[in-house]
């Protein structure tokens, strides 16, 4: 079967529907959702949100565009324009998967909380995803996936780990 990119397939979904995951990590600054908001009143969605559906819940978990459907819930004009439907794009992938096209959406288009991407790491740790997947996954080199796991706490985050015998404490000497 050819591979066809969600993009494609964009369906209008009610906004109450939609809710947003629990470990985005991306802030945008009032001056930077003020613009986005003037780009939405200007364009409208130009870009659709990206979400997975859960069909228990009957509800769209955002994977990436947290601030464009902010914009629809703080603003009444442009709910009322867009008549309370979102553009969605729908993905579907495992939570870890997830989390990485979050950030990978993220990563491309600006910075993040530190605290919330160490938060991050340390989820996919407990996932069990590797410092090789995460690096992979999420565009990081090794030093900066050691920096955030410090930030959470090493003892955690490296129990897993074997250290070899770098150095050896000195013996004393004998007088």
């Amino acid at each position: 079967m050819e591979y066809k990119s969600p993009a494609y397939e964009v369906i209008p979904v009610p906004i109450e529907k939609i809710e947003p995951n629990s470990y985005n990590p991306n802030a945008v600054a009032p001056p930077e959702m003020k613009l986005l908001y003037e780009s939405i009143r200007a364009d409208g969605y130009t870009m659709p949100v990206v979400c997975y559906y859960d069909r228990s819940a009957d509800k769209y978990i955002l994977v990436d565009g947290f601030h464009r459907y902010r914009i629809m819930l703080d603003h009444p004009d442009i709910f009322r324009r867009e008549k309370g439907m979102l553009p969605v794009s729908v993905i579907d992938k495992p939570i870890a998967e997830r989390m990485a096209s979050t950030i990978r959406h993220n990563r491309a288009r600006g910075n993040h909380n530190v605290d919330l991407m160490s938060n991050i790491i340390k989820e996919l740790h407990d996932l069990g995803r590797s410092d090789a997947w995460i690096s992979k996954h999420l565009g990081m080199d090794q030093d900066e996936i050691l920096r955030l796991k410090q930030i959470t706490g090493l003892a955690e985050l490296f129990r897993d780990v074997s250290f070899g015998q770098a150095w050896k404490p000195a013996e004393p000497e004998e007088e």
